[in-house]
């Protein structure tokens, strides 16, 4: 299978492009990145495009399965407006051209609770994203739906304190349907799935990841 990926340098991404590079069912992977990363592989292939014209590229848009772990917080965006432009506009306009040019199956980071009905913006902006995606009917479409992730080396203060406290809560047997999913883990199962899910649509919450 030739897969490509989005949002590669994130903190799942990168743990996703070194399972695709070692598992033997994926002949090649493309990445496509803001900037070089220095990664060196003969499966790997790497584009350094302009994020805001994603369609100048759609001729690179062209493999089996298209994996999407882009997405950014709201303090590092800055602002609504730009996390919308990250998380939303440009996954879906990376989903429309791979469906164009006949990517069958198409791999969604989101997120626990995300739903367009939602009132909490970061939730409702998953679930349109989502929706967007189904409404292209792909031959298979998968959604991960983790909880917080345990990203190694992070510096996010509020994401330390809680997976501190959840770890704690874990110990004694409470909230453990939200228990803290490592990057690493989560990596493997979505670079598993699109050999292992049915066709149509999968959701995978984090339950069910682990």
């Amino acid at each position: 299978m030739k897969a490509l990926v989005i949002g590669a340098t994130g903190s799942t991404g990168e743990f996703l492009v070194e399972e695709l590079l070692k598992d033997a069912a994926y002949t090649n992977v493309i990445i496509f990145v803001r900037r070089a990363t220095g990664k060196q592989n003969p499966k790997l292939t790497e584009h350094i495009i302009d994020f805001s014209a994603i369609d100048n590229y759609k001729d690179l848009i062209v493999g089996d399965v298209l994996f999407s772990c882009l997405g950014t917080t709201l303090k590092a965006a800055g602002s609504k407006e730009n996390q919308l432009k990250i998380d939303f506009d440009i996954p879906a306009a990376f989903a429309r051209l791979a469906k164009e040019n006949g990517i069958s199956s198409f791999v969604l980071l989101s997120s626990y609770n995300a739903s367009a009905q939602s009132n909490v913006f970061y939730s409702q902006l998953k679930g349109r994203l989502e929706d967007k995606i189904e409404a292209l009917h792909f031959e298979q479409y998968i959604i991960f739906r983790p909880g917080l992730l345990l990203r190694e080396g992070t510096d996010r203060l509020g994401e330390k304190i809680m997976v501190k406290v959840l770890n704690a809560l874990n110990s004694i047997g409470i909230m453990r349907k939200f228990k803290p999913l490592p990057t690493s883990l989560l990596a493997e199962k979505l670079a598993k799935a699109p050999k292992t899910a049915a066709k149509g649509i999968s959701i995978f919450s984090l339950e069910e990841i682990f």
